[in-house]
């Protein structure tokens, strides 16, 4: 393993053990996914769409391991459109020939635009081109982040552009290799992390019926809250700096499956809640597609 320590490679395999929902005897072949992941013997494929590169930046923000290992050791990523030094016809030199060898996982970033493919090209081309060639010959493919995964704000209603989901407009396309959602404005590392792991070691994950990894997104937001208690008895806050439940002030966790208030953000620093702030929903499925979507209003769940 180089210059990562054994001892750093089994906390590493014991936190995606945990974040996993497995038990400590799966913690040897999780190492071995990562030592997998590392050398190479998984490539990743990442493409972006309508994106504002949130969820590469939240790549970025990962912790234990950090960023550079992610990037250079366990995850051998032939191509990033933001991340890459390579530019130009290099990259897309790099990208065509691994295309054409095929054996990799495709991750995408953002949101497609069916409806305009010129809002988004690579190397001069569609992107919504290179992205259902880069599917066809792909061995998974990984949904990453709101837009990808149900078409996000590119994909809300009026827009221009036509945007969609990736999995929506490659089933549209006739791409029949299944498509891991995996949500969130941005994605968690954990979340992408653990998922790849999980497909390599030990197949694809348990997902819901939106195709979601059960490990990360089995539980409502709502019930897993530090101010449910406060929901139960009815003590509401009227304003974001009040203490007591954010029902009232629109918050989404009641509609939105994701494990935040126990994963956390920023190296486990904290979530939204927590923060003085109500769930927006980031993970759900119809965010925030319809005009009338609230981030911060007090009408919504009033009606629910």
């Amino acid at each position: 393993m180089s210059d990562i320590t054994r001892r750093a490679f089994i906390q590493l395999s014991v936190k995606l053990a945990a974040a996993m929902g497995l038990s400590a005897s799966a913690i040897p072949r999780i190492a071995e996914a990562l030592d997998e992941i590392r050398s190479g013997t998984i490539p990743v494929l990442w493409l972006q769409g309508l994106s504002c590169s949130g969820c590469s930046v939240s790549l970025l923000n990962s912790d234990n391991p950090g960023p550079l290992r992610i990037l250079t050791r366990y995850l051998s990523v032939l191509f990033h459109s933001t991340l890459s030094t390579a530019t130009g016809a290099v990259g897309m030199e790099i990208v065509r020939n691994r295309i054409d060898a095929g054996g990799y996982c495709l991750i995408v970033e953002g949101s497609v635009p069916r409806g305009m493919p010129g809002a988004c090209k690579m190397g001069g081309d569609y992107f919504t081109d290179a992205l259902l060639q880069a599917a066809a010959n792909a061995d998974s493919i990984i949904a990453a982040g709101a837009c990808a995964a149900f078409g996000g704000i590119p994909g809300a209603e009026n827009s221009p552009t036509g945007a969609v989901s990736a999995p929506d407009f490659l089933e549209r396309n006739g791409i029949s290799t299944p498509v891991i959602r995996i949500p969130g404005c941005p994605v968690h590392p954990d979340w992408l992390v653990g998922t790849l792991v999980h497909a390599l070691k030990f197949g694809v994950p348990d997902l819901d019926a939106q195709r979601r990894p059960r490990m990360f997104f089995s539980r409502l937001v709502h019930d897993q809250c530090p101010r449910f208690a406060d929901y139960e008895r009815e003590r509401f806050a009227k304003t974001f700096a009040d203490e007591g439940c954010f029902f009232k002030l629109g918050c989404l966790g009641p509609l939105t499956h994701a494990d935040c208030s126990l994963r956390l953000w920023n190296s486990g620093t904290n979530f939204c809640i927590n923060a003085g702030a109500p769930c927006i929903g980031c993970a759900a499925e119809d965010f925030p597609q319809a005009v009338s979507f609230p981030l911060f209003t007090k009408t919504l769940l009033e009606k629910v």
